[in-house]
């Protein structure tokens, strides 16, 4: 065994050679990534461990290589930084540091499966918060490793955010935030109004969005005009509009992201036109898989932009039987808004995504 005292004498110039992190990282928050980054100016090499949190939050479904692609994100350009995964480490969850008690040769045990499985050497110290249970003297001094600390983070509650992501979204770390935004699509046939809803709810939340790929598509790709609409353009469609989804989420600027129409209307403007399925586009539908949907109404007036062709009432009867024939195929439950005033279905839409996703006790009306 080193002598530890030696070792913290000599280290005076708070210049570590190989540093230590373990944490659940679940969220990664702001607070979090200031104490790395004060760990990692004391020490030229910083190893951080990710390891599975003992209570996952039920609304939203995090793995290691999630939370290893947030870290790896945020500290690409530092690259003395080095991320890692474990199931083999676990770590206790509590919201306060007071009534814990340090399992001296347990911590030991964990301690010395990292520095074996990093082939650390056994002089790397392990970072901690000022107020951490191992940074006590009487604590540390029996510890395999030596224990330095970080300052505290005090505007930052890590438990608090593990318990409501929502309630904490402005803590959450730009790089975790795309796993933690909740995607709503705005379906429905040809002018019931979801391209306006969408651009009021984006401004309402302060939310990114994605736009209508296939009416993008056509401006782009079929010079203005769906005479050139073929079967072949669904996929590119459908293709187009999971980057655009991907990119509002990378970017997600609230709780939740809007996306006007989803596969399921491609989908069915594809058995509309084409008379047959398109298997890319199922397939989308699958694996693109949006949080919530919520479906117009066809009882709005139609409006003629040049672009729509489902004008009269058998043919908008029929495309909107056609959505929620899809929806079942695919187990979607879409939320029905069947206001056929406009402010009426803007204020429903508002109900619904205030109850369901920022978890808002609203009082029925």
């Amino acid at each position: 065994m080193f002598d530890k005292s030696l070792l913290e004498n000599n280290l005076g110039n708070n210049m570590y050679d190989n540093g230590l992190m373990i944490g659940h990282f679940e969220p990664l928050h702001l607070g979090q990534m200031r104490s790395i980054l004060d760990a990692a100016g004391q020490a030229k090499s910083l190893h951080i461990i990710i390891t599975a949190h003992p209570s996952p939050h039920p609304d939203f479904t995090i793995t290691l290589q999630d939370k290893a692609r947030w870290l790896q994100m945020a500290c690409a350009d530092l690259p003395f930084i080095h991320i890692h995964t474990t199931h083999e480490i676990e770590l206790p969850l509590h919201d306060s540091f007071d009534d814990v008690t340090i399992d001296i040769p347990a911590s030991n045990a964990k301690l010395q499966r990292v520095i074996e499985a990093l082939d650390l050497p056994v002089e790397a110290v392990l970072f901690v918060a000022d107020n951490h249970p191992l940074a006590q003297s009487d604590i540390h001094e029996q510890l395999l490793m030596t224990v330095v600390t970080t300052p505290l983070q005090p505007e930052f509650d890590s438990y608090a955010i593990a318990c409501d992501p929502i309630a904490h979204w402005s803590a959450i770390h730009p790089q975790a935030r795309g796993d933690y935004t909740k995607t709503v699509a705005i379906v429905g046939g040809e002018s019931s109004g979801k391209t306006t809803l969408v651009h009021k709810l984006a401004n309402y939340y302060g939310a990114s969005f994605a736009l209508e790929m296939g009416r993008l598509y056509v401006g782009t790709d079929l010079g203005g005009s769906e005479i050139g609409l073929q079967y072949s353009d669904y996929g590119p469609i459908a293709l187009d509009h999971a980057q655009a989804i991907r990119d509002a989420t990378a970017v997600a600027t609230a709780p939740i992201t809007i996306v006007d129409t989803d596969f399921v209307t491609t989908q069915a403007f594809c058995e509309e036109y084409e008379g047959r399925t398109h298997p890319f586009v199922t397939a989308s539908i699958d694996e693109f898989r949006l949080d919530h949907t919520i479906m117009l109404d066809n009882n709005t007036p139609w409006v003629d932009d040049g672009m729509r062709s489902l004008g009269d009432p058998d043919a908008r009867g029929r495309f909107e039987q056609r959505l929620i024939d899809i929806f079942a195929r695919h187990d979607i439950a879409p939320y029905l808004i069947d206001e056929p005033d406009y402010d009426a279905r803007y204020q429903q839409a508002l109900r619904f995504i205030d109850q369901y996703i920022y978890g808002k006790n609203i009082p029925k009306s």
